[in-house]
């Protein structure tokens, strides 16, 4: 018989979103740029060295190191997050005003890339892994 224009295609499952967004360049890169926001006005040293780490991890998934740049993304996205959350606001409306939202756009990123950048790694390949060094 011949395909139906009209047929449902295949819904991807969760583990496939987890997997695309661990592959991709792009969180990374979104991170860093969020964190960059929040941290470079007053300068903050500590946290202002986590944007040069993800964009290297975003420079190596680019070179088809995916599998090792998930895991530094889930490594660096975690460490960001034990540091964040340490900070608590006073106030109500610093929780909502404008640098409490991109604080919390911040921490959502990072948990995510936690789990896609953690589950791409437990999971994929290493380029050289099926090369033999002889």
């Amino acid at each position: 018989m011949a395909s139906n224009p009209t047929e449902e295609k295949a819904k991807q499952s969760a583990l496939s979103y987890l997997s695309a967004w661990g592959e991709s360049p792009v969180p990374p890169t979104i991170l860093a740029t969020l964190i960059t926001s929040l941290h470079a006005r007053p300068p903050q040293l500590l946290p202002l060295s986590f944007p040069p780490v993800l964009l290297a991890s975003t420079f190596l998934n680019l070179y088809s190191y995916t599998t090792d740049s998930a895991g530094i993304t889930a490594a660096w996205s975690g460490l960001y997050l034990l540091l964040a959350r340490r900070r608590k606001p006073e106030h109500m409306m610093q929780k909502f005003g404008t640098r409490g939202i991109v604080r919390g756009a911040t921490m959502g990123v990072c948990g995510i890339n936690v789990l896609a950048g953690g589950w791409v790694y437990a999971t994929g390949k290493k380029a050289d892994e099926g090369v033999s060094v002889r």
